[in-house]
């Protein structure tokens, strides 16, 4: 098929109508140039969210490193009891005061599926934080947990997210998802929820109210199909529940993980740009595509700008999952993210968890 300008206009044509492309349309996206696929996702950018580029103030505790899962791609969790800690809640408290104190509003507390910390720990540490901090949006907790903790306290989804909501839990973010293929979920991280369980807990929460964003970690075993079927169900939902915000592709970081002997380094920036382009090019009902400098670096979110995003993530004040992965960190101040975004000819905004300009 020939990419000229009718075609490169029709793929753009049939995202802002919401026309659903085939699993061999979507496939075919690979196949084109990168400077194509890149020009049709940044027109539809263009013409969905306009030039403004937005980002957050946010924090990502984790609360403990042991975890039951031990997937292959995560160099995070504790290798033995020596090694495993779970914070205390006045630790934790701490440092959402440093980051309300530095302008952040979006607080993301995830950790390993460790059955020693029980819903009430939960509720305790969201309505402390809730009540010293009313204007903190608790974006916290994946799938994975909300199914774990469910198993563990003998409570259904609906309930677990009922009693986490009540206690001040705000939305939920997208981590876990990997790749929603259960053949790829069997080789990377066979103890972990299923892709039809991290679908399940979206779908309930999108069905009491809450907002929540979706992600994709790729660059280990998958093929480009696998890919495909992801963005399909993640489309999918949000074609039944319009609960999704926004969509976070990112890169596996290969370094200390049990998937090093296979896999050595991150894919290419180009094949990061590629997937980000096709993402938005079949998320015809997601609003919101984010860029990753956490693992991608600042140059390349720039270039991402091009590639079909709109959003620069979030300062991030504290990361320890990708890290341990070998990747270098350091966060971002608010002044970096805003040159880095005016210099490529962008206006620049702060939002907060719910994409809401402050």
């Amino acid at each position: 098929m020939n990419t000229d300008c009718s075609e490169w206009m029709d793929y753009v044509k049939r995202n802002l109508e919401g026309v659903i492309l085939s699993f061999e349309e979507a496939l075919h996206l690979f196949e084109l140039p990168l400077p194509v696929v890149g020009g049709i996702a940044d027109e539809i950018r263009k013409r969905r969210c306009g030039e403004l580029v937005t980002f957050v103030i946010d924090r990502n505790i984790s609360y403990t490193n042991r975890c039951i899962s031990r997937c292959k791609f995560c160099a995070f969790y504790a290798k033995s009891e020596e090694e495993c800690y779970v914070l205390q809640h006045d630790e934790i408290l701490r440092k959402v005061e440093e980051t309300v104190h530095a302008g952040g509003t979006q607080i993301l507390i995830q950790g390993g599926l460790n059955p020693e910390i029980g819903i009430e720990w939960f509720e305790d540490l969201f309505s402390t934080i809730k009540r010293k901090f009313p204007g903190v949006q608790l974006h916290s907790l994946s799938p994975p947990e909300i199914d774990f903790l469910a198993r563990h306290e003998g409570l259904s989804v609906r309930e677990t997210l009922a009693r986490l909501m009540e206690s001040g839990l705000d939305s939920l973010p997208g981590g876990g998802a990997e790749i929603l293929c259960d053949r790829v979920r069997k080789v990377i991280s066979p103890d972990k929820v299923s892709a039809d369980g991290w679908l399940d807990v979206m779908e309930t929460a999108h069905g009491m109210g809450m907002k929540t964003t979706a992600t994709m970690m790729f660059g280990h075993v998958e093929r480009n199909e696998d890919i495909v079927e992801h963005l399909f169900r993640i489309r999918d939902l949000q074609t039944k529940t319009g609960g999704f915000t926004a969509f976070i592709p990112w890169t596996f970081q290969p370094k200390h993980t049990e998937l090093y002997e296979i896999i050595k380094e991150p894919v290419a920036v180009t094949r990061y740009l590629q997937v980000l382009a096709i993402s938005r090019i079949i998320l015809h009902s997601i609003r919101n595509i984010q860029a990753s400098w956490l693992t991608q670096d600042f140059e390349v979110d720039q270039l991402a700008l091009f590639f079909g995003a709109n959003d620069f993530g979030g300062t991030i004040l504290e990361e320890n999952v990708v890290t341990a992965a070998g990747k270098e960190y350091r966060p971002a101040k608010v002044e970096e993210i805003k040159k880095a975004v005016e210099s490529v000819g962008r206006p620049v905004a702060q939002r907060n968890t719910r994409y809401e300009i402050v």
